[in-house]
């Protein structure tokens, strides 16, 4: 075992101001284990932001905007003091290997391949806002280093048929997919089936989640405005795909393609620029899963405002935030790739040196799928 460890991390003042430093490797204590880091994934909390651009698509926005965690500017979850200047390590999903155990430890053994859950403290049930604090990444140092020390109550087992890049995708962009497509079932009862997905763009999540949607049975839909990507998507398996610059009004086919009765899941990552078309091509009872707000943060004035509620009533939708999921919810998923030996879209790898072209090259948004780091061979 390596006497130093390597981590990349930001005092939240710039992407451009990310640096590497290292320390001693830190020692489990009761109930703790210790993990060299095998492979890390970026997410849009890693890298990007949430700045209001007017006049440009989401893509664009998305290729503009930068550094929520990176830049202090995750401040919409108020348990989590984004406006500290302390260094923090930085990216919150892992594959690792256990290789030290403190005392107590019964869950996990030396060799065992791990990936680590978002908000460590969120094991089952509804996310509560004292475990807020448990989130790697911020308000907790993150992953992007090459040991940590993690609660033994914070890990869940990769399936074996994984690479260690592939596994690193899974904690945020395929929790998250999971829980948009069965958050609001009995835990157990995965569902899907015959069931129409509508999928925002080609990030970790929305690629993750037409993976999922495809394996469960369901009619998937995904918009973009590259028509390249959406080739891709289609070679994934998508049944639809709309290309929203050259089809703003993007929603009306959504309800053509699904014969006037809209989706019934929605990955809503745009925010204040598409949020009203969704609910304008959900179905009854549908459910608009929160996820991302790529165009901003505030309406613009300009736009229809019909308040939410109003849209709500008028086709029973559920507008439900998603942060992640508790760890069983995870182990769920886990054994629906296992049985489905669905296998993440993984775009780049990078070397842990290449950790800052890594994080611009997320910034760029000419990736398709997850961008990786391998931390350890």
């Amino acid at each position: 075992m390596a006497q130093q460890n390597r981590k990349w991390q930001t005092r939240q003042d710039g992407l451009e101001k990310v640096f590497q430093a290292s320390e001693a490797v830190p020692k489990p204590g009761a109930g703790e284990v210790l993990v060299r880091i095998k492979a890390v994934s970026l997410n849009y909390r890693d890298t990007e932001g949430e700045r209001r651009l007017d006049g440009i698509s989401p893509d664009d926005a998305r290729r503009l905007m930068h550094c929520v965690v990176a830049m202090g500017l995750y401040g919409h979850h108020k348990t989590i003091d984004a406006t500290s200047n302390q260094p923090l390590v930085l990216c919150s999903d892992m594959c690792a290997e256990v290789v030290a155990l403190g005392s107590n430890v019964l869950s996990w053994k030396a060799g065992d391949r791990v990936m680590g859950t978002f908000c460590q403290d969120h094991l089952t049930g509804q996310i509560q806002a004292q475990q807020m604090g448990s989130g790697l990444g911020l308000p907790l140092d993150g992953v992007l280093q090459d040991y940590r020390v993690v609660p033994e109550h914070g890990l869940v087992k990769v399936p074996d048929y994984l690479t260690d890049e592939e596994a690193s995708c899974l904690p945020v962009a395929a929790v998250t997919a999971w829980m948009s497509v069965n958050g609001l079932r009995p835990l157990g009862q995965a569902g899907g089936k015959g069931e129409v997905v509508l999928l925002q763009g080609t990030g970790g999540v929305s690629v993750s989640g037409l993976q999922i949607a495809k394996a469960s049975g369901a009619t998937t839909i995904v918009t973009s405005s590259s028509d390249e990507k959406l080739s891709r998507v289609k070679e994934l398996g998508a049944d639809h795909v709309i290309n929203y610059r050259t089809t703003p009004d993007w929603h009306d086919k959504v309800m053509e393609l699904t014969g006037g009765n809209g989706a019934d899941i929605i990955f809503e990552v745009g925010g204040a620029r598409t949020l009203r078309k969704s609910f304008k091509c959900a179905s009854f009872g549908a459910v608009i899963n929160s996820i991302g707000y790529v165009t901003g943060k505030q309406d613009d004035p300009n736009d229809d405002l019909t308040n939410i509620n109003v849209l709500a009533l008028t086709r029973t939708v559920t507008l439900k935030g998603i942060i992640n999921g508790p760890k069983d919810r995870f182990e769920e998923l886990c054994d629906f790739y296992a049985k489905h030996q669905v296998r993440p879209v993984v775009d780049r790898v990078f070397d842990f040196d290449q950790a800052k072209e890594a994080l611009q090259y997320l910034f760029s948004g000419s990736h398709f799928g997850k961008v990786v780091i391998r931390v350890g061979a």
